[in-house]
């Protein structure tokens, strides 16, 4: 993936500025900063979920909005992960893997089980704690084993046991994958990443 001259601009505000970065597979970039800095903002746009005022972004031989409407293959988590309230936990991911038929029952299940969540209990997700929907994005984000992983805040609201099944996933399956990640958890960034970027006021700058 490379991020070419990428700017955004809204209600007259520079969100982005200038943006040029090449992503590549078998690393983790951990993007830092301030909040309004722009990170989330920079997620989206990898994304696809808004569109560059100028620049591009380039996936493989193919423009993101012109040839794709989105990167093909990717899991997401931005901000607080929503679902269908009056729905089980499994329900809600069984719902959303029946969209591509990658992750099967059993695939649900063993994530759900390896995060400390019951895949058989009858609770809804509007009994949920914060916790346990931050697991349940994480699970929909990971479950179709995606090359492109961004992620936002995905440890946040989350135990310490928890964040280390999450990292050690991360770990070891970033050979075949890109994955960004924001995170307020220095040990997220200090463990994990093989890049990391701060980003002040759009403007993006490795410093590691």
């Amino acid at each position: 993936m490379e991020v070419i001259a990428l700017s955004k601009t809204i209600k007259g505000v520079d969100v982005l500025k200038d943006i040029n970065v090449r992503l590549e597979s078998g690393n983790i970039y951990g993007v830092v900063g301030r909040n309004g800095s722009g990170k989330t903002m920079f997620l989206r746009a990898l994304a696809g979920l808004i569109v560059p005022t100028t620049g591009e972004i380039h996936i493989d031989d193919l423009i993101l909005h012109k040839n794709m409407d989105f990167p093909h293959n990717m899991g997401l988590l931005i901000e607080k992960p929503s679902f269908l309230n009056y729905l089980t936990g499994f329900e809600n991911l069984k719902l959303l893997a029946d969209i591509n038929k990658i992750a099967s029952v059993e695939t649900i299940k063993r994530f759900m089980t390896e995060y400390g969540m019951d895949p058989e209990s009858p609770k809804k997700v509007k009994e949920y704690s914060l916790g346990m929907k931050q697991k349940l994005g994480i699970i929909q984000a990971i479950m179709e084993d995606p090359v492109l992983l961004v992620l936002d805040e995905p440890t946040s609201a989350l135990d310490e046991t928890t964040i280390n099944i999450f990292r050690n996933y991360l770990n070891t399956h970033k050979d075949n994958k890109i994955i960004v990640m924001t995170s307020h958890n220095k040990d997220d960034i200090n463990t994990i990443c093989t890049h990391v970027f701060t980003m002040t006021d759009g403007v993006l700058q490795e410093t590691a």
